[in-house]
Protein backbone atom coordinates (compact mmCIF):
# COMPACT_ATOMS: atom_id res chain seq x y z
CA UNK A 1 0.00 0.00 0.00
CA UNK A 2 1.06 3.58 -0.69
CA UNK A 3 1.30 5.79 2.38
CA UNK A 4 1.53 9.56 2.81
CA UNK A 5 2.51 11.41 5.99
CA UNK A 6 0.82 14.83 5.95
CA UNK A 7 2.72 16.59 8.75
CA UNK A 8 6.02 14.77 8.84
CA UNK A 9 8.00 17.60 10.43
CA UNK A 10 5.77 17.46 13.52
CA UNK A 11 7.88 14.43 14.49
CA UNK A 12 11.27 16.14 14.00
CA UNK A 13 12.20 13.19 11.75
CA UNK A 14 15.91 14.01 11.41
CA UNK A 15 16.34 12.55 14.90
CA UNK A 16 14.35 9.37 14.21
CA UNK A 17 14.54 6.14 12.22
CA UNK A 18 11.66 5.78 9.76
CA UNK A 19 13.30 3.08 7.63
CA UNK A 20 11.25 0.12 8.86
CA UNK A 21 7.97 2.03 8.64
CA UNK A 22 8.78 3.15 5.12
CA UNK A 23 9.84 -0.33 4.07
CA UNK A 24 6.45 -1.70 5.20
CA UNK A 25 4.81 0.32 2.40
CA UNK A 26 5.09 0.14 -1.37
CA UNK A 27 5.66 3.92 -1.41
CA UNK A 28 6.25 6.30 1.49
CA UNK A 29 5.67 9.98 0.69
CA UNK A 30 6.08 12.77 3.23
CA UNK A 31 5.03 16.42 3.40
CA UNK A 32 6.55 18.61 6.07
CA UNK A 33 3.14 20.20 6.69
CA UNK A 34 -0.21 20.28 4.93
CA UNK A 35 -2.63 23.19 4.83
CA UNK A 36 -6.37 22.39 4.62
CA UNK A 37 -6.57 23.43 0.97
CA UNK A 38 -3.90 20.90 -0.03
CA UNK A 39 -5.20 17.82 1.77
CA UNK A 40 -7.31 16.56 -1.14
CA UNK A 41 -4.37 16.86 -3.54
CA UNK A 42 -1.87 15.18 -1.23
CA UNK A 43 -4.03 12.17 -0.33
CA UNK A 44 -5.16 11.32 -3.86
CA UNK A 45 -4.25 7.76 -4.78
CA UNK A 46 -3.00 6.77 -1.32
CA UNK A 47 -4.45 3.88 0.67
CA UNK A 48 -2.78 4.94 3.93
CA UNK A 49 -2.73 8.44 5.42
CA UNK A 50 -0.50 9.19 8.40
CA UNK A 51 -1.09 12.40 10.32
CA UNK A 52 -0.40 13.96 13.68
CA UNK A 53 -2.45 17.13 14.09
CA UNK A 54 -3.85 17.70 10.58
CA UNK A 55 -7.65 17.93 10.76
CA UNK A 56 -9.19 15.19 8.60
CA UNK A 57 -12.86 15.96 7.98
CA UNK A 58 -15.77 14.24 6.25
CA UNK A 59 -15.05 16.09 3.02
CA UNK A 60 -11.60 14.53 2.94
CA UNK A 61 -13.00 11.01 3.30
CA UNK A 62 -15.31 11.78 0.39
CA UNK A 63 -12.34 12.93 -1.69
CA UNK A 64 -10.06 10.00 -0.81
CA UNK A 65 -11.45 7.22 -3.00
CA UNK A 66 -8.54 4.83 -2.33
CA UNK A 67 -8.21 5.44 1.42
CA UNK A 68 -8.34 2.37 3.65
CA UNK A 69 -6.39 3.33 6.78
CA UNK A 70 -5.57 6.44 8.81
CA UNK A 71 -2.68 6.17 11.24
CA UNK A 72 -2.72 8.94 13.84
CA UNK A 73 0.74 9.66 15.26
CA UNK A 74 -0.77 10.59 18.62
CA UNK A 75 -3.17 9.27 21.25
CA UNK A 76 -5.84 11.93 20.79
CA UNK A 77 -7.95 11.53 17.66
CA UNK A 78 -10.29 14.50 18.00
CA UNK A 79 -8.82 15.91 14.75
CA UNK A 80 -10.30 13.01 12.73
CA UNK A 81 -14.01 12.70 11.91
CA UNK A 82 -14.42 9.14 13.14
CA UNK A 83 -18.09 8.84 12.20
CA UNK A 84 -17.12 9.70 8.62
CA UNK A 85 -14.39 7.07 8.79
CA UNK A 86 -16.98 4.44 9.74
CA UNK A 87 -19.31 5.61 6.97
CA UNK A 88 -16.50 5.27 4.40
CA UNK A 89 -15.18 1.97 5.79
CA UNK A 90 -11.83 3.49 6.73
CA UNK A 91 -9.97 2.14 9.76
CA UNK A 92 -8.47 4.69 12.16
CA UNK A 93 -5.70 3.67 14.57
CA UNK A 94 -3.88 5.79 17.14
CA UNK A 95 -0.77 5.25 19.25
CA UNK A 96 -0.85 4.75 23.00
CA UNK A 97 1.60 4.34 25.87
CA UNK A 98 4.45 5.93 23.91
CA UNK A 99 5.17 8.96 26.07
CA UNK A 100 4.49 7.72 29.58
CA UNK A 101 7.90 8.64 30.97
CA UNK A 102 8.16 11.93 29.09
CA UNK A 103 4.67 13.24 29.87
CA UNK A 104 4.59 12.09 33.48
CA UNK A 105 7.92 13.73 34.28
CA UNK A 106 6.77 16.92 32.55
CA UNK A 107 3.58 16.88 34.61
CA UNK A 108 5.60 16.63 37.81
CA UNK A 109 7.89 19.40 36.57
CA UNK A 110 4.91 21.72 36.14
CA UNK A 111 3.63 20.80 39.60
CA UNK A 112 7.02 21.51 41.11
CA UNK A 113 7.38 24.79 39.24
CA UNK A 114 4.08 26.20 40.48
CA UNK A 115 4.61 24.79 43.99
CA UNK A 116 8.04 26.42 44.30
CA UNK A 117 7.41 29.43 42.02
CA UNK A 118 10.70 28.47 40.39
CA UNK A 119 10.18 30.63 37.32
CA UNK A 120 9.67 33.79 39.38
CA UNK A 121 12.76 33.10 41.48
CA UNK A 122 14.80 32.31 38.38
CA UNK A 123 13.71 35.59 36.80
CA UNK A 124 14.83 37.48 39.91
CA UNK A 125 18.27 35.90 39.68
CA UNK A 126 18.47 36.89 36.01
CA UNK A 127 17.37 40.43 36.93
CA UNK A 128 20.09 40.77 39.57
CA UNK A 129 17.70 40.98 42.52
CA UNK A 130 19.34 38.12 44.44
CA UNK A 131 22.76 39.63 43.83
CA UNK A 132 21.62 42.89 45.43
CA UNK A 133 19.92 41.21 48.38
CA UNK A 134 21.13 41.95 51.94
CA UNK A 135 20.30 38.33 52.83
CA UNK A 136 21.76 35.06 51.57
CA UNK A 137 18.45 34.00 50.01
CA UNK A 138 15.21 35.27 48.52
CA UNK A 139 11.87 34.31 50.06
CA UNK A 140 9.57 36.77 48.35
CA UNK A 141 7.08 34.20 47.02
CA UNK A 142 5.35 31.37 48.89
CA UNK A 143 6.83 27.89 48.49
CA UNK A 144 4.88 24.80 49.45
CA UNK A 145 5.76 21.14 49.89
CA UNK A 146 4.10 18.55 47.68
CA UNK A 147 4.33 16.09 50.55
CA UNK A 148 1.05 15.98 52.44
CA UNK A 149 -0.89 17.64 49.62
CA UNK A 150 -3.69 15.98 47.66
CA UNK A 151 -3.47 15.38 43.92
CA UNK A 152 -6.72 14.84 42.04
CA UNK A 153 -6.37 12.93 38.77
CA UNK A 154 -8.94 13.29 36.02
CA UNK A 155 -8.19 10.37 33.72
CA UNK A 156 -6.51 7.26 35.07
CA UNK A 157 -5.13 5.46 32.06
CA UNK A 158 -1.47 4.90 31.32
CA UNK A 159 -0.47 8.51 32.02
CA UNK A 160 -2.71 9.12 35.00
CA UNK A 161 -1.37 6.01 36.72
CA UNK A 162 2.25 7.01 36.04
CA UNK A 163 1.68 10.51 37.44
CA UNK A 164 -0.10 9.07 40.48
CA UNK A 165 2.85 6.80 41.20
CA UNK A 166 5.32 9.69 40.98
CA UNK A 167 3.10 11.87 43.18
CA UNK A 168 2.96 9.18 45.84
CA UNK A 169 6.76 9.07 45.81
CA UNK A 170 6.64 12.76 46.76
CA UNK A 171 4.36 11.90 49.67
CA UNK A 172 1.14 13.10 48.08
CA UNK A 173 -2.32 11.65 48.63
CA UNK A 174 -3.86 10.64 45.30
CA UNK A 175 -7.55 10.83 44.41
CA UNK A 176 -9.01 9.69 41.10
CA UNK A 177 -12.27 10.88 39.55
CA UNK A 178 -14.79 8.06 39.38
CA UNK A 179 -16.94 7.32 36.35
CA UNK A 180 -20.67 6.80 36.61
CA UNK A 181 -21.72 3.16 36.58
CA UNK A 182 -18.18 1.79 37.09
CA UNK A 183 -17.32 -0.23 40.21
CA UNK A 184 -13.75 -0.10 41.50
CA UNK A 185 -12.23 -2.77 43.71
CA UNK A 186 -8.64 -1.60 44.10
CA UNK A 187 -6.24 1.22 43.39
CA UNK A 188 -6.40 4.78 44.74
CA UNK A 189 -9.50 6.31 46.26
CA UNK A 190 -12.21 7.15 43.72
CA UNK A 191 -14.42 10.17 44.26
CA UNK A 192 -16.97 12.15 42.29
CA UNK A 193 -15.89 15.05 40.08
CA UNK A 194 -17.28 17.59 42.56
CA UNK A 195 -15.58 15.96 45.55
CA UNK A 196 -12.29 15.76 43.70
CA UNK A 197 -12.49 19.48 42.92
CA UNK A 198 -13.23 20.31 46.55
CA UNK A 199 -10.53 18.13 48.15
CA UNK A 200 -7.56 18.46 45.80
CA UNK A 201 -4.66 20.87 46.18
CA UNK A 202 -3.56 20.02 42.64
CA UNK A 203 -5.75 18.77 39.80
CA UNK A 204 -4.02 17.13 36.84
CA UNK A 205 -5.83 16.37 33.59
CA UNK A 206 -5.11 13.16 31.69
CA UNK A 207 -8.36 12.42 29.85
CA UNK A 208 -9.30 12.51 26.19
CA UNK A 209 -11.08 15.43 24.59
CA UNK A 210 -14.59 14.67 23.36
CA UNK A 211 -18.08 16.18 23.43
CA UNK A 212 -18.55 15.18 27.07
CA UNK A 213 -15.21 16.46 28.36
CA UNK A 214 -14.85 19.68 26.35
CA UNK A 215 -14.45 22.62 28.77
CA UNK A 216 -15.12 20.36 31.76
CA UNK A 217 -12.84 22.71 33.70
CA UNK A 218 -15.10 25.74 33.50
CA UNK A 219 -16.24 28.59 35.73
CA UNK A 220 -18.34 26.27 37.89
CA UNK A 221 -15.50 23.77 38.28
CA UNK A 222 -12.94 26.41 39.21
CA UNK A 223 -15.31 27.88 41.79
CA UNK A 224 -15.46 24.46 43.48
CA UNK A 225 -11.67 24.14 43.67
CA UNK A 226 -9.90 24.98 46.92
CA UNK A 227 -8.72 28.57 47.24
CA UNK A 228 -5.03 28.60 46.40
CA UNK A 229 -5.13 25.28 44.55
CA UNK A 230 -3.49 24.53 41.19
CA UNK A 231 -4.49 23.19 37.78
CA UNK A 232 -2.09 21.11 35.67
CA UNK A 233 -2.92 20.19 32.07
CA UNK A 234 -0.72 18.04 29.84
CA UNK A 235 -3.67 16.41 28.05
CA UNK A 236 -5.73 18.58 25.68
CA UNK A 237 -6.28 22.33 25.79
CA UNK A 238 -9.96 21.95 24.96
CA UNK A 239 -10.62 20.36 28.35
CA UNK A 240 -10.29 23.84 29.86
CA UNK A 241 -12.39 26.96 29.41
CA UNK A 242 -9.43 29.31 29.09
CA UNK A 243 -11.36 32.49 29.86
CA UNK A 244 -12.71 30.91 33.03
CA UNK A 245 -9.19 29.81 34.00
CA UNK A 246 -7.85 33.33 33.49
CA UNK A 247 -10.68 34.69 35.64
CA UNK A 248 -9.93 32.16 38.41
CA UNK A 249 -6.23 33.05 38.31
CA UNK A 250 -6.59 36.81 38.08
CA UNK A 251 -9.17 36.88 40.89
CA UNK A 252 -6.65 35.14 43.15
CA UNK A 253 -8.87 32.10 43.68
CA UNK A 254 -6.31 29.72 42.16
CA UNK A 255 -2.71 29.69 43.32
CA UNK A 256 -1.40 28.99 39.84
CA UNK A 257 -1.51 26.70 36.84
CA UNK A 258 0.89 24.68 34.74
CA UNK A 259 -0.16 24.11 31.12
CA UNK A 260 1.51 22.28 28.27
CA UNK A 261 -1.52 22.46 25.97
CA UNK A 262 -3.84 25.23 24.81
CA UNK A 263 -7.09 25.16 22.86
CA UNK A 264 -5.47 26.72 19.78
CA UNK A 265 -1.92 25.65 18.96
CA UNK A 266 0.18 27.51 18.25
CA UNK A 267 -1.66 30.24 20.15
CA UNK A 268 -2.40 33.60 18.59
CA UNK A 269 -0.65 36.73 19.75
CA UNK A 270 -4.00 37.79 21.23
CA UNK A 271 -4.28 34.70 23.44
CA UNK A 272 -5.70 35.74 26.79
CA UNK A 273 -3.74 33.04 28.60
CA UNK A 274 -0.45 34.35 27.26
CA UNK A 275 -1.42 37.80 28.52
CA UNK A 276 -2.73 36.56 31.88
CA UNK A 277 -1.46 38.74 34.69
CA UNK A 278 -1.11 35.94 37.24
CA UNK A 279 2.60 35.55 38.12
CA UNK A 280 2.42 31.81 38.85
CA UNK A 281 1.12 30.63 35.49
CA UNK A 282 3.62 28.40 33.69
CA UNK A 283 3.01 27.57 30.01
CA UNK A 284 5.19 25.21 27.98
CA UNK A 285 4.77 24.75 24.19
CA UNK A 286 3.11 21.30 23.98
CA UNK A 287 6.50 19.70 24.51
CA UNK A 288 5.72 17.14 27.23
CA UNK A 289 5.47 14.32 24.69
CA UNK A 290 8.49 15.22 22.62
CA UNK A 291 11.49 13.34 24.00
CA UNK A 292 13.40 11.56 21.25
CA UNK A 293 12.62 8.23 22.88
CA UNK A 294 8.88 8.94 22.89
CA UNK A 295 8.86 10.06 19.27
CA UNK A 296 10.72 6.95 18.15
CA UNK A 297 8.20 4.79 20.00
CA UNK A 298 5.46 6.54 18.01
CA UNK A 299 7.17 5.58 14.75
CA UNK A 300 7.58 1.99 15.91
CA UNK A 301 3.92 1.77 16.98
CA UNK A 302 2.82 3.23 13.64
CA UNK A 303 4.73 0.44 11.94
CA UNK A 304 3.09 -2.16 14.19
CA UNK A 305 -0.35 -0.71 13.49
CA UNK A 306 0.29 -0.78 9.74
CA UNK A 307 1.50 -4.38 9.75
CA UNK A 308 -1.41 -5.50 11.95
CA UNK A 309 -3.82 -3.89 9.48
CA UNK A 310 -2.16 -5.80 6.63
CA UNK A 311 -2.74 -9.00 8.61
CA UNK A 312 -6.44 -8.18 9.01
CA UNK A 313 -6.31 -7.58 12.76
CA UNK A 314 -5.78 -3.84 13.33
CA UNK A 315 -4.64 -2.83 16.80
CA UNK A 316 -5.13 0.49 18.59
CA UNK A 317 -8.27 0.89 16.49
CA UNK A 318 -10.47 3.85 17.41
CA UNK A 319 -12.82 3.72 14.41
Amino acid sequence: MRAVFLDYQSMKPAELDFDQLASATSEFVTYDATSPDLIAEYIAGFEVVILNKVRFLREHFEQAKDLKLILVAATGTDNVDKSAAVDHDVVVCNVTAYGTSSVSQHTMMLMLMVATQAERYRNEVKAGIWQASPMFCLMDYPILDLSGRTLGLIGYGELGKAVGKLAEAFGMRVLVMSRDGVKYTNGPQRVSFDLLLEQSDFISLHGLLNAETEKMMNEKAFARMKPGSFLINTARGGLVDEDALCDALESGHLGGAGLDVLTVEPPSLESRLLACAHPNLVITPHSAWASRESRQRIVDILQGNLEAFFEGAPINRVA
